[in-house]
């Protein structure tokens, strides 16, 4: 098998590839309004409730109707799963990494197919749409290699004894619910799904209500790259309705979630309860979010300051648990770095992402830019409004990229995470004081920082709390085994998704020792 190395990323600017997109584009347009089902032990179940996926950009266009569960569809997908754990938790960490490198191909082939649905139904730009397609495969590549590494790792961690054959394997949980996110609707289903699935695991998959039907497209290429029936379970439904259900159930060992503070909060309450018939405490698996902060030093360059803060800030229109929502900045650039960043923010373009000029979308639904707006009211009372800071006219939900300056360190804008285009500006007097704002947060996800001083970046290594901390670059864009990601406090268990320690979440070792 060759080293891992992750997928390429589109060059749009190629005419060959642009219109490559744009065939794949058309072809999945004439496919909306599709109905797709549910997929219990592989059977495919259509349900007389759907749920309507809409197509944020044009909020009346129909992307497709996915079957629905209810607490009775629920129970049936759990004893699917669990009749079906006996087969697949036998099969060989080599059978099961195959299986996901043919995903993987697959998957490849078809990338720009994949990326035009997260386009239409997530609302992303190409350029976003082809990174969550990338990295999708690279969840495929990278967990099918790190499967195959477990036995060795285990092997080699004992220490030998004289007379004795002393063994550890990596053993697979069970059944495991995962909750998927609608913001990477391929990219987190699939690395949550996978690293349990390779690992031995069968699991029931609840997508976000408002992504079902790019959830349906990759349980079929998961079926034509020969998945087992039973082994993945696709149970669209409201959270409220099958959500606290299958995490309370008694078969489910592990939850894996993605998600707000919120949920998660909730979710991690239920999972710690027993009850009757379980034999196990279940494993919790969770991202939350963030507050994530990049942070300036006199000293920074400021043009790549500059762009690092609106890229991370402004991309996917700030739906991402990574993006920057604040800047921090030392007060003797404070006013040029905002005046940099404030003429990047002017110049970016929102619309319809079938547009390829466009830089970036909508937010996901109506609830999601009625909740930004709730911060845009909020925006003159605790800051300066200089660019942005109004919903836009159009078929879709779109939000202004709104840069909000002068805000103090306790403010709501520097508190609470917006998950939209919204980035405050607080000023400090020096390094420390920046440093100690930045960890200001009930948060630790994501966080830069902007120096040239060496003394400055170890002071931030020591300091900056946060799982993933960035020197001199944009505090998004992790890439699969290159930059493990997860963060600390209420960003979640710091799962570091796309890591080396990430699959052994999903197992429990025994040891096996035999006297000679």
């Amino acid at each position: 098998m060759i080293p891992y190395r992750p997928e390429p990323l589109t060059d749009f600017r190629s005419a060959d590839a642009a219109a490559a997109f744009d065939t794949a584009l058309a072809a999945v347009e004439r496919q909306l309004g599709v109905e797709t089902p549910l997929v219990i032990g592989g059977r495919r179940i259509m349900t007389e409730r759907r749920l309507r996926s809409i197509n944020p950009s044009a909020r009346d266009e129909t992307v497709g109707l996915s079957a629905q569960a209810d607490a009775a569809l629920a129970e049936q997908a759990l004893l699917a799963a669990n009749r079906a754990y006996a087969d697949w938790s036998r099969r060989t960490p080599q059978f099961r990494a195959d299986l996901l490198l043919k995903a993987a191909a697959l998957l490849r082939r078809r990338k720009h197919e994949f990326s035009a649905w997260l386009l239409l139904e997530a609302g992303k730009s190409r350029g976003e749409a082809d990174a969550d397609t990338a990295e999708a495969i690279d969840f495929l590549e990278y967990y099918a290699r790190q499967a195959l590494q477990l036995e060795l790792r285990a092997a080699a961690e004992l220490v030998a004894l004289p007379g004795e054959n002393n063994r550890l394997s990596y053993l697979p949980l069970g059944v495991g619910v995962i909750i998927a996110p609608w913001n990477f609707p391929l990219a987190i289903l699939v690395g949550m799904s996978m690293a349990a699935v390779v690992a031995g695991n069968t699991v029931v998959v609840k997508p976000a209500s408002a992504t079902p039907i790019i959830a349906a497209k990759w349980q079929e290429l998961l079926e034509e790259a020969g998945l087992p029936d039973g082994v993945v379970q696709l149970l669209p439904g409201s959270g409220s309705e099958i959500g606290d259900y299958l995490v309370t159930h008694p078969l489910t060992r592990f939850v894996s979630f993605t998600g707000s503070r919120d949920v998660g909060v909730h979710i991690a309450g239920l999972a710690a309860q027993l009850t009757p018939g379980q034999k196990w405490l279940k494993r919790y698996v969770a991202e939350m979010g963030g507050k994530d902060g990049i942070v300036v030093n006199a000293d920074a360059d400021l043009e790549l300051a500059a762009a690092g803060i609106v890229a991370s800030a402004f991309g996917y229109s700030g739906q991402k648990c990574s993006a920057c929502s604040r800047a921090i900045v030392h007060e003797a650039v404070y006013d040029e770095l905002l005046e940099r960043c404030t003429a990047l923010t002017a110049k970016l373009t929102v619309g319809d992402v079938r547009d390829p000029h466009v830089y970036t979308g909508p937010v996901i639904d109506e609830s999601s830019q009625r909740k930004i707006a709730g911060y845009l009211a909020l925006a003159p009372q605790e800051g300066r409004v200089v660019a942005g800071g109004q919903l836009l006219e159009g078929t879709g939900f779109f939000v202004q990229p709104t840069l909000v300056a002068d805000v103090a360190p306790d403010a709501r804008l520097m508190q609470e995470e917006i998950f939209g285009p919204v980035l405050a500006f607080a000023k400090a007097r020096d390094w420390t004081e920046a440093l100690r704002i930045a960890n200001d947060t009930d948060y630790g996800l994501t966080g830069s920082v902007y120096t040239r001083s060496r003394a400055a970046v170890e002071a931030a290594i020591r300091e900056f709390h946060v799982g993933n901390l960035y020197i001199n670059r944009k505090c998004t864009g992790a890439v699969v085994g290159a930059h493990p990601f997860g963060g600390f406090n209420m960003s979640g268990t710091d799962s570091k998704a796309g890591g080396p320690d990430y699959l052994q979440l999903f197992t429990q070792l025994k040891l096996v020792s035999e006297l000679l």
